[in-house]
Parts: C-alpha cells; sequence; structure tokens
C-alpha cells in the first residue's frame, strides 16, 4: 500500500501547510463524526433505560413485598390505596422501558427502520417512566424527579441526537 501526503493550506495563513494523509488503509471514522452523529448519546440513552427499568422493577417488588405503613394521603394518589396496584403498574413499565432499553442499543446495521423505530419505542418509554414518576411526587419527591430526569434526558438523547445516517 502506497501512502500519499499532500500539504494543504491552512485556512487564513498562506505560508502554513498542514499533512494531510491520503492511504485509504487509514481512512477510519474520525471521533468528531461518531460525536457529531450522536452515536455516544444513543449508547447512553439505551443503557439509562435499561437500568431505569431494572430500578423499576425493584420498585415492583418493593410494592408487592411492604406491609408497614404506606404514605398519608394515598387514598388520594390516583391509582388508589393497594401498593399491590403501583406494584403492577411498575411491573409493566420496567418491562416497557427495559425492552426499549435493548430495541435502542440493536445495532441498526440490519436496517435502517430499525434504529429508527427503536428511537422512536425508547423516546416513548422515556416519556412513560418521567409520567409514572410523577404520581408518586407528593409521596417521595426526590426518587420522583430522579425518574423525570432519567426521563426527560433520555427522550432528549433519541430524540435530538438520533438522526437517520446519510448514506
Amino acid at each position: 500500500m502506497e501512502s500519499s501526503i499532500a500539504s494543504t493550506p491552512v485556512t487564513g495563513s498562506a505560508s502554513s501547510t498542514i499533512p494531510v494523509s491520503t492511504n485509504a488503509s487509514t481512512r477510519t471514522r474520525e471521533p468528531q463524526a461518531v460525536a457529531a452523529s450522536g452515536g455516544g448519546w444513543l449508547l447512553f440513552a439505551g443503557i439509562v433505560l435499561m437500568a431505569a427499568g431494572v430500578m423499576r422493577l425493584f420498585d415492583a417488588i418493593w410494592a408487592f413485598r411492604y406491609h408497614g405503613v404506606v404514605p398519608q394521603h394515598l387514598e388520594n394518589a390516583i391509582f388508589g390505596t393497594s401498593l399491590s396496584t403501583y406494584g403492577w403498574l411498575w411491573l409493566v413499565v420496567a418491562i416497557i422501558v427495559f425492552a426499549s432499553g435493548l430495541v435502542v442499543l440493536l445495532p441498526s446495521q440490519m436496517a435502517s427502520w430499525t434504529g429508527q423505530i427503536g428511537r422512536w419505542v425508547g423516546a416513548a418509554a422515556a416519556v412513560i417512566l418521567a409520567v409514572s414518576a410523577i404520581w408518586w411526587m407528593p409521596y417521595y419527591p426526590i426518587w420522583s424527579l430522579t425518574y423525570i430526569g432519567i426521563g426527560v434526558v433520555t427522550s432528549y438523547a433519541l430524540i435530538a441526537y438520533g438522526r437517520r445516517q446519510p448514506a
């Protein structure tokens, strides 16, 4: 393999030159191109969705097994006073969020449409995660704000940085 090096003038300076390699074997995707395409954000979103799904699974297990005193005003909650109702709700949310994290992490090289579907399913799951946390805001505000923050950042990552790559 033959490598040729050419000199390219730097913009704004006629006397300075930068060597540019034109060897085909050294042409790789630059880190700036990966960052611009949002690859890191998509990886982040997939991992965070899966972690949030596991966290919601622990919430569901807690709701099924807890037999202590429940928060004072739980009778005003959306789904009533039964923690098992919330356990089933959180279990469904956990399955949806974890599965969407897996879909987001699927390689989009299989087909261009799988990456887009995974991205939108993940964004919808992140919104579901945030909305399901709002219901418990009066009872557990810090934990609810954590889930809402995860949902907002993840949906932002999937919506803003998951665009289709040019062919």
